[in-house]
Parts: structure tokens; sequence; C-alpha cells
């Protein structure tokens, strides 16, 4: 491959990689893409079923307006690529008892059914967190999510020209302690306790702050026709279009550094391909670990991927489900929030889970035919650091399915056929899919009032190595590394700019060269 003058490599397919590189190669650099596995999307993966592909990573799309944007960057349309549908009911949420609450994209409707569900009071308690979460939201999003490089100052100027919010934030306390004081109903704490598991932590260590994302969740959610890996395919054709180039089956062996910067990779098969700049779309713990060369173990402190956040058991299967009345997601918890997270504390799977089940083909008024999709997601610790890796689950395989429809069983929900060890990805499995991350889905642990401020952000510390993805900065979540690769191409561009001996022309259709496909093999440069 050909040097150019302005070529990128984006190591890793996510949607943060894919974000970057479509504005990259927008903007006129040769940006070529190496993914390890077969496809784009990362952890937005399927797994394939007598009914279709069935979606076994993210399922909804929350904060459109950041893919709105992404598509609007670049002179195109989100509706001209994805088909999306509003889902006017959130979630419906089950407890053992046999109790059900819905909660609805419109806040009265929300605030009606809590009243039906728990009385006056527990209204009144919602209506007041809603406000208090959107209030934290609009605070926190231009200084944090929005901007490239979160500030300690920026963060304690927003909140002191609005003292008010001192309250919400509860800087002291974790979500479950604040949301103790804030809803009189235990049921009600359980369920907004579950939004810090969003991010890969426990209601009981991660910060009150962390209540806002009930706000990103309650300004609507979007399924996408087809699933939701279709939104990386639609990156991937469009940044196609604009001329970058993808190589699949790629393992990225080492970064190189030439005079103190990052300065090309060697592939598997012994070539390298130099560059001007790099993404990195994956875990900085791989980073960290020298899974990609002693030269960029520097560009990551430790401090910056650990503590880990939560993995999880993650089944994707087609069945025919007998038993309650499924929304599109559904929420069935255990009677006691404590017999799950503490457990999980402790580096044991929890003893009763919460169980999310994504019924993929309902909602928006469509009957779902004979054979259903369903993705099935138990919170779960990550593999210790150190700790002999876990098996592939084949020899646990009757505790794991009894312990996620056992449970569910006992609230009346079956599945006819249940599904076997293919249908199930373990903590291992996202090991041994993503290396270097201890099967942790959502990089650093947002445990600790100034977590968010310790995870990398879009430059490295090596010189010409940007970070993307869902363990860089803003976070975890599909709009968050999307945003993740918006910051790495500002970055990128930005440096590029700075150190060019000659004028940049900007061409829309950008450039590209062609290489053949590597084999494959293992890898570290694992997307998310």
């Amino acid at each position: 491959m050909a040097a150019s003058e302005e070529n990128v490599l984006v190591i890793g397919a996510g949607l943060g990689g894919l974000a970057a590189a479509l504005r990259l190669a927008h903007a006129g650099c040769a940006v070529t893409v190496l993914e390890r596995h077969a496809g784009p999307g990362g952890k937005m993966r399927t797994l394939p079923s007598p009914a279709g592909p069935v979606d076994t990573g993210p399922t909804v799309m929350t904060m459109r307006w950041v893919f709105d944007a992404l598509f609007a960057e670049v002179g195109a349309r989100l509706e001209d690529h994805l088909t999306l549908h509003a889902e006017s009911l959130l979630a419906r949420h089950w407890w053992p008892d046999g109790a059900c609450l819905d909660l609805h994209a419109d806040a009265e409707a929300s605030a009606a059914a809590i009243r039906d569900f728990a009385g006056p009071r527990a209204e009144a308690e919602f209506q007041a967190f809603d406000a208090e979460a959107a209030a934290l939201f609009a605070a926190f999003d231009a200084p944090m999510m929005q901007a490239p490089r979160p500030a300690f100052g920026r963060l304690a100027a927003a909140v002191l020209a609005r003292p008010a919010l001192i309250g919400p934030m509860a800087p002291f306390a974790t979500l479950a302690g604040r949301l103790a004081r804030r809803f009189s109903d235990p049921r009600l704490r359980q369920l907004f306790g579950r939004y810090a598991t969003y991010v890969g932590g426990s209601p009981y260590a991660a910060p009150a702050v962390l209540a806002l994302i009930w706000h990103a969740e309650a300004r609507g959610v979007w399924r996408v026709e087809g699933g939701m890996h279709r939104v990386a395919q639609a990156l991937e054709r469009l940044a196609a279009a604009k001329g970058a180039s993808f190589q699949y089956n790629a393992h990225v062996a080492r970064i190189e550094t030439r005079d103190g910067r990052a300065s090309g990779v060697v592939l598997a098969d012994g070539r390298r391909l130099p560059a001007r700049a790099i993404v990195f779309n994956g875990d900085p713990a791989a980073l960290e670990r020298g899974l990609l060369g002693a030269d960029a173990r520097r560009a990551v402190p430790a401090g910056a991927v650990r503590p880990r956040s939560l993995s999880a058991q993650v089944w994707a299967f087609a069945a025919r489900p007998s038993g309650p009345d499924l929304a599109h997601h559904n929420v069935f918890f255990g009677a006691d929030p404590h017999r799950e997270f503490d457990p999980i504390a402790a580096g044991r799977l929890p003893d009763e889970p919460t169980l999310y089940v994504c019924a993929q083909d309902r909602g928006c008024g469509t009957a779902p035919p004979d054979l259903e999709r369903f993705e099935i997601i138990m919170n779960a610790p990550p593999l210790a650091e150190g700790r002999a890796r876990e098996d592939d689950g084949t020899c646990r395989m009757p505790d794991f399915q009894d312990r996620v429809f056992g449970g569910l069983a006992r609230s009346g929900l079956t599945f006819d056929p249940l599904p076997q060890a293919p249908a199930l990805t373990t903590p291992a499995g996202f090991e041994a899919l993503f290396p270097g991350t201890d099967g942790s889905l959502y990089g650093r642990s947002p445990h600790g009032l100034t977590a968010s401020l310790r995870r990398p952000t879009a430059r490295s510390c090596l010189p010409g190595l940007y970070l993307a993805g869902g363990g860089a900065h803003p976070g975890a979540g599909i709009p968050m590394a999307t945003l993740s690769g918006k910051h790495a191409a500002a970055a990128t561009l930005g440096d590029l700019a700075s150190t060019s001996t000659s004028p940049r022309t900007a061409m829309p259709g950008g450039m590209s060269t062609p290489s053949r496909t590597v084999a494959a093999a293992p890898s570290p440069s694992s997307p998310s």
C-alpha cells in the first residue's frame, strides 16, 4: 500500500472506529480500516439462528441526535440509510410477585403508570427524580459528553453556576444511596438503580450522578429495522463511499513507532502499513497490557483502564415463548438486588440475577412470527486479572441454563426449544473475541466520583495514536462510542494540519488504496 501524506489507519470497525473513519474520509484522508473479525460492528454482533441473525450486543438506539449529527456532518441523512421506529414503550418491568410496570417515552404516561403501580406518593417521587435527571443531563452534556477532554474545573463551574444541582448530584453518595432517599418503594429504587449497569457498574458503587442515564433513555429509544447491526453496516457503506478502504480478518500484531510517535502497524503476515496517524478502536486495556507491542504500551496508563467494568452472560437464540405478554424490552427483577450485586462484587455469578429479555421481533404494533428471536442478558463479573480463564461454559451449561431460564420459568416465561451452548457468550467468550478486556464490556469501571475523568481521551500518551470506542471518553454505549469517534477524528485532523509540510486539500470522496485481505488470526485489535 502506497503511503499518503494523510494516510490514516483505523484499527477496529466498532462504532467509534467507523464514526472516526467516516469523518476522516470525508475530510480527504486516505483511510484504511483494519478489523480482526469478518465484518463491522465490534460488540454490535449477531449470531445465526433458524429465524435469522440475532443481535447479541446493544439492542436499542438512544440519543438519536448523535447519529443525525454524524450523518449531517458528512452530507448525508440518517433516514436515507436506516429505518428507525420510535418505541413509545421504553421497557416492561416484572417482579417475582407478579407485579408489572411499563415505562413510556411520554413522561406523563410513565407517571400515571407509576401511580397505578405504587400510589400517588410514588408518582410525585418519580416526577421529582425525572426533573433532577433531566437537569443533570443538561448540565453535564456540554462539559462532559460533548467535550473532547473533560476537565474537573469545567464540571465544577457548571455545578457552581446552578447550585441546585448539588443535591441531585449527591457527590459523596452512590446511585443506590441517592435512590433510597428519593423513592419510598424499594421496587422503584431497584428499577432506576439498574441504569448503572448500562455503563458496567453496580448501583451500590456507581456515583449518584449516573441518574442522568435515565433521562437519556426517557428522551426516546429507537428500534432499528433489521437489527442493531444495521447501524454498523450503514456507517461502513457510507465511509466506503467516501473512499475508506476496509480489510476484514486482518490481525494487527503490533503498532510501530518512529521518533517517538506512532508510524504504522505490522500485520500477522509480516506486512508493514505506514501511517501519518492511527486510530485505535479497541479497549485501551489491550494497549496497556502490551498486546499491540511494547511501543504502544505507554499510550495508556494503568489507572485509565482499571478497575474493570461488568461483563455479562448473553444468550442469542430463536424459540417459541410461552407466558407473560412481552414487549420489545423486558426486565425481570429478582426479589433482592443485593443477591445480584454482592456476588458480582465478589467475582461470582449473581445468586438472584436481574434478566433483560429483548424480544427482537416485537414492538411497534407488529405481530411476532411463530419462531421469535431473543437476546437475554445477565450481568456478570469480568474475569479476575491473573486468574485462570474459565472454560467455554460447556461443562457448566446446566447451571448456566438453570440460572437464567429456571429463573424466567419461575416468573412464568418459558422457551421452546431451550437454547444450547452455541447461543451463549460468557465473560471468557468476550475475552476471546476482544483480547485484553478480561471480558469487560464497558472498559474502565464507572465506580467512584472521578471515574469519568480517569477514562482515556482521544489523544493517547503516544503522539500519532488516537483512541475511540466505549473504553475511551466519553464512555460506553453506542451514542458515547460514536461521540468518541468524533473526538478522535477531530484530534487527528487537528494534529495532521499542524504537522503537515504542505496545505491539506479536503477531497469529499477521500482517497483509497485497495489491499488484499489478510488471513484470519487471533488478535487484540478488537473494536468496541
